[in-house]
């Protein structure tokens, strides 16, 4: 019980090392997702589960507002700073201020919303029957009641640990939430049909929660019934948090049209778009948001320190990482697009025109994965350096184009669903190229060599890979595998992507990438990960053991 204990309190003291930690989980937290995915498309048809997914907008909308805004762009940066300056203190009753205003905030906001779910659903839902608005406002209640105040503590929970260097609970977390959606599944869905992952995505977020737990008491923080709202931290937050939350707030507008628009087309179509999405952010996840994570408290301690060059040196080390990973996967869906879809979600219930569709819509998701995984290290750039205005003024403009493109390719030009990924991908595009620029010239210019080199590197291997898929793809369809079966589908995908990922590597290796010796480097201190892990938190903290996965 001790090494396990240790494991969770072992700290993340690089970019790397954090990365590497958040990587793993997330890849666990969203391959359960896929799972999760996987067994509703057995159990329920496509349009029944387009009410479940739609059941889902208020509550994230709540969420989004009332957590995101405070635990990305301001909560992070203030609790890390007074981490720095040993006033543990200080932090933790700012961190207390804040969860206890967000609760009242929640209470107030959800009490109408109760109310006027009807009115609300039939707003959200224009293309739904009665028969679908009746239920939807029931799960949709149901996911209020038991899903947000968990989630909303839960995830100020995260960033305080995040804020230690504390990457693995927190990481956790979401896998935990996914098990319980899970369970709910497996074992209700008999007796309770599609309330059952209803049910289970309540059970999820306690779960979310309850395991960060143990871990915030060792850290020594003591939640306390206050409203310090003259604390100079609480102040510094609500100052840096109007920006993001109006920022977020129009974001929801976007995800409301898109949602609005797929009702329009059918219940189906809902469920098709989010389960496209739902791979596409499997990359995005994985590599933008789990290394942007990882590196706020790096960024946020240069920007401290006033050391312009470690934090440009830390940003772009960040988006070379994430391009390194993110471009070939690009490819890896655009060219195996049905394949994928198939093997994930070709359960019975879930027909050929739906893999279709879906295989579509992620392949425009697609072309800009790399632009919306940036976004998430370039806007935590200027996190780090407490500017929220511009990130969100970008994040906004992008979100209006998002908008006119979604109306414009359902409404007027009678678009299939997989015209919505190609609206985000086009505002993908203007909001990380913005960015960027901006962001260039705050730090009075990168390296254009180190800016620019390796992202054309990767993307000629990447260009090439894509070729070195599509051929074997071809020629073994069908000729040498029996890809109606699943296990000749397996194959066919298996072969092909990794002749296509091997000649990635490869290729980059030729150009000289110099991710592809990081990454060589990671796969052997995976190997030893182990000895690493289970060492003496006591034994970490007192700085005996250097941090071997960095």
């Amino acid at each position: 019980m001790k090494r396990i204990w240790a494991v969770f309190q072992r700290k993340q003291q690089s970019i790397g090392s954090a990365a590497f930690v958040l990587m793993v989980m997330v890849f666990v937290s969203r391959v359960l997702g896929l799972v999760r995915d996987r067994m509703l498309s057995a159990r329920f048809s496509p349009d029944e589960l387009g009410v479940y997914f739609a059941a889902f907008r208020l509550p994230n909308l709540l969420f989004e507002l009332l957590v995101m805004g405070a635990f990305t762009s301001a909560f992070i940066p203030v609790f890390t700073k007074y981490i720095v300056k040993n006033q543990e203190q200080d932090a933790n009753r700012m961190a207390a201020t804040l969860i206890n205003i967000s609760l009242v905030v929640l209470a107030v906001l959800m009490i109408p919303l109760l109310v006027w779910t009807r009115e609300i659903s039939e707003f959200l839902a224009p293309g739904f029957s009665l028969a679908q608005i009746d239920q939807m406002i029931i799960f949709t209640r149901i996911m209020m009641l038991s899903q947000v105040v968990p989630l909303l503590v839960g995830n100020f929970f995260t960033g305080i640990l995040q804020s230690y260097n504390l990457f693995l609970v927190p990481a956790l977390a979401p896998v935990v939430y996914n098990v319980g959606i899970i369970a709910g599944i497996i074992f209700l869905s008999p007796a309770f049909g599609l309330y059952a992952p209803v049910i289970g995505v309540g059970a999820g977020a306690v779960l979310f929660f309850l395991i960060q737990i143990p871990l915030i008491m060792a850290v020594g923080y003591r939640h306390r019934l206050i409203a310090d709202i003259e604390h100079k931290g609480v102040r510094e937050v609500a100052a840096l948090i109007g920006p993001r939350t109006f920022g977020l707030a129009v974001s929801q507008i976007d995800t409301t049209v898109d949602l609005m628009l797929a009702t329009l087309l059918g219940a189906r179509m809902v469920t098709i778009f989010n389960f496209a999405q739902h791979l596409q952010q499997l990359p995005v996840g994985l590599f933008g948001t789990t290394i942007a994570q990882a590196a706020l408290p790096t960024l946020s301690l240069a920007s401290v320190k006033d050391d312009v060059e470690s934090f440009k040196r830390s940003l772009l080390s960040a988006m070379h990482q994430i391009l390194f990973f993110v471009l070939p996967v690009s490819v890896l869906f655009i060219v195996l697009r049905i394949p994928i879809v198939r093997l994930v979600f070709g359960a019975s219930r879930f027909d050929w025109a739906a893999t279709v569709a879906t295989g579509m819509t992620l392949s425009t998701f697609s072309i800009s994965l790399f632009a919306q995984s940036l976004t998430h290290v370039l806007a935590r750039g200027f996190y780090a350096l407490y500017d929220t205005k511009i990130p969100v003024t970008i994040g906004v403009i992008a979100i209006g184009i998002n908008t006119v493109f979604s109306i414009l390719f359902i409404q007027y030009y009678k678009l299939p669903i997989w015209s919505l990924g190609l609206s985000t991908s086009i505002a993908s595009f203007v909001n990380a190229g913005v960015l960027l620029v901006l962001l260039d010239r705050r730090l009075n210019n990168f390296s254009r060599r180190e800016l620019l080199l390796p992202p054309l590197q990767m993307m000629i291997a990447a260009l090439i890979a894509g070729v070195i898929i599509y051929i074997p793809l071809k020629l073994l369809d069908q000729l040498v595998f029996d890809t109606t079966r699943t296990f000749g589908l397996f194959l066919l995908t298996g072969i092909s992507g990794l002749l296509g990922l091997t000649m990635y590597l490869f290729i980059a290796w030729v150009l000289g990438v110099g991710e592809v010796h990081s990454f060589i480097r990671l796969l052997k201190k995976v190997r030893r990960s182990g000895t690493v892990l289970l060492t003496p938190a006591s034994e970490v903290v007192n700085g005996g053991v250097q941090d071997k996965l960095s």
